[in-house]
């Protein structure tokens, strides 16, 4: 009986059915692999291979612009040829490029592989986003809000398996890490090869265009936003980091301490959340309480200058604990707002973009933090919770434009939802009466 419960909880946890089960299990497997090569990359690249660190920088920086022109096209590939395929390649090619690393030893050939790698990583994320659209059936959000909970925690168990290696601190050390990532891939690989359906194509409506996501305004208004205030995620991972080390005497395990508990509160709350978060309308409004708790959040950390030490890691614990409850709330309206306005026939194209947004953002992220809000000391920050109130306060009014402007019913949009419940693409009934 012990072993039965335990495996019907198991069960509960990964998934209704085979394909979010497998996806899920491929996800966290890479996900532990890039927790494995993130955490000691840079030392890898700089003390190992010799590249200055401004190369470096240089390089990712060129990488990280040149991938962005991946992720429409990818994203069309995987409407018109089927996204397991699309996936599947772009596994293939990081795989390759990641192991590819360990032969390294000029910054052109390093930045010509990451900049390949960055391509692929785009193009996964297109075609990624519209297999989990399928395989969430009609709850594609809340499938993916609890992937991402398997993700946080393949990524933190990774990251501890990076500490060891880097603690060794020898090329042949840094050498397994990038070999285990670039396992990772292929092992995510195999497993959809073997469990996930190969989902066919989608009919799309002769209005159609490989660009048209881009003449979607309420869609692109959505990313917009979307990608500012993604800009929370590196005031965690960055900007507090530093503001703690610079301006107040807090212990320096405070900085890992506000890393585990960001990450605990995601898994812990991810899906729970997610799965309350699952309309465009919905989403808006998630959106708006993520900024809410931003507001509060991001002073709280300012004042972690201003308090004895004793009090400072306490305070900060406390301003994170916050800060990821507004980063569940606000992935949680996003994965809403982005599967719910895409229509089923170009969700490639559509999270193809939506990943582009992202992305940008992130890139811009480390200078607009350091600059705007370090610069400005405790001003600053308070204008970065009140960004983040205001970016919020725009999704409720940008849903219900997006709403107004989605097409309602119709039989393309019964037959297209018919096709997308069978793994071959044929529609489940065809002698079904037409309402």
């Amino acid at each position: 009986m012990i072993e039965k419960s335990s495996g019907s909880r198991i069960s509960r946890l990964l998934g209704s059915d085979g394909p979010q089960r497998a996806l899920i299990v491929a996800s966290f497997v890479s996900r532990v692999g890039n927790g494995l090569f993130n955490t000691a990359s840079v030392l890898y690249f700089t003390l190992v291979v010799h590249l200055p660190a401004a190369q470096v920088g240089v390089g990712l920086t060129i990488a990280g612009l040149v991938g962005l022109l991946a992720g429409i096209p990818a994203g069309n590939l995987a409407d018109r040829h089927g996204p397991r395929t699309v996936w599947l390649a772009s596994l293939a090619v990081q795989a390759a490029t990641m192991a590819a690393f360990v032969l390294i030893d000029d910054w052109l050939t390093f930045t010509l592989l990451a900049t390949l790698d960055r391509l692929a990583a785009t193009a996964s994320g297109a075609a990624g986003g519209a297999l989990i659209a399928r395989a969430g059936g009609e709850r594609p959000a809340a499938f993916r809000a609890k992937l991402r909970t398997y993700v946080n925690l393949g990524v933190v168990l990774g990251t501890l398996g990076a500490a060891v290696a880097v603690s060794i601190d020898t090329r042949a050390a840094y050498t397994v890490l990038i070999l285990a990532n670039a396992a990772s891939f292929a092992g995510a690989g195999a497993i959809a090869l073997a469990r996930v359906p190969n989902y066919r194509p989608l009919p799309r409506p002769a209005e159609h265009h490989r660009w048209a996501v881009l003449s979607d305004r309420p869609f692109v208004s959505f990313v917009a936003l979307y990608g500012a205030m993604g800009l929370q995620y590196q005031t965690v991972s960055l900007l507090l980091p530093i503001w703690l080390s610079a301006h107040t005497d807090a212990p320096r395990w405070t900085v890992a301490a506000v890393y585990a508990v960001n990450s605990g509160v995601c898994v812990l709350l991810q899906s729970r959340i997610g799965s309350r978060v699952e309309t465009p309308r919905q989403g808006g409004r998630a959106l708006r309480r993520a900024g809410l708790l931003f507001l509060v959040s991001c002073p709280l950390m300012a004042l972690t200058a201003n308090v004895p030490v004793w009090v400072a890691p306490g305070l900060a614990v406390l301003a994170v604990v916050l800060h990821s409850l507004g980063e569940v709330w606000e992935s949680s309206g996003g994965y809403a707002l982005g599967f719910g306005l895409a229509p089923d026939h170009a969700q490639g194209q559509y999270q193809g973009f939506f990943g582009i947004g992202f992305d940008a953002g992130q890139a811009l992220a480390p200078v607009v933090l350091t600059t705007a809000v370090l610069g400005l000391g405790h001003a600053g920050w308070l204008g970065l919770g009140v960004f983040f109130a205001a970016v919020g306060a725009a999704g409720p009014p940008v849903a219900r434009w997006a709403e107004r402007t989605r097409p309602v019913g119709g039989a393309a949009a019964e037959a297209a939802a018919a096709v997308a419940d069978r793994p071959d693409g044929r529609p489940a009934s065809l002698d079904a009466d037409t309402r």
